[in-house]
């Protein structure tokens, strides 16, 4: 079988792993997920995934995210574009503008896969 045919994005690997508190990840499962995981452990990151979730109609162009950050307008559009390459955001062009909008299965997902951890 080719090797294509195996490979998940890591919206995908998380997609079709069972929880973990139900039982532990493969070693080939986790390191698909790694990329989506890596991609909201930084804060900035983070936080703009959580601007653009809240923020009215539930998108938000770059424009409307640079005041929340002492951060240039390209690092910015870099921490979004590696939201976006991990699956967790979706954008869409419109003229000079670029606007993210969650992807919400996608973080439903990563939530599924969590599982209901209780302390």
């Amino acid at each position: 079988m080719s090797k294509s045919l195996l490979e998940l994005t890591p919206v995908e690997a998380v997609a079709c792993c069972a929880p973990v508190t139900r039982e532990p990840l493969s070693a080939e499962a986790a390191e698909r997920i790694v990329p989506l995981v890596k991609a909201i452990a930084d804060p900035v990151r983070l936080r703009l995934l959580s601007l653009v979730a809240s923020h009215a109609d539930g998108e938000a162009c770059v424009c409307d995210l640079n005041d929340a950050f002492d951060l240039s307008q390209p690092t910015i559009s870099h921490h979004l574009k590696l939201l976006h390459q991990a699956g967790l955001l979706d954008r869409e062009k419109r003229g000079v503008w670029v606007y993210y909008r969650i992807n919400t299965a996608a973080l439903g997902d990563l939530a599924g896969l969590l599982g209901g951890v209780t302390a």
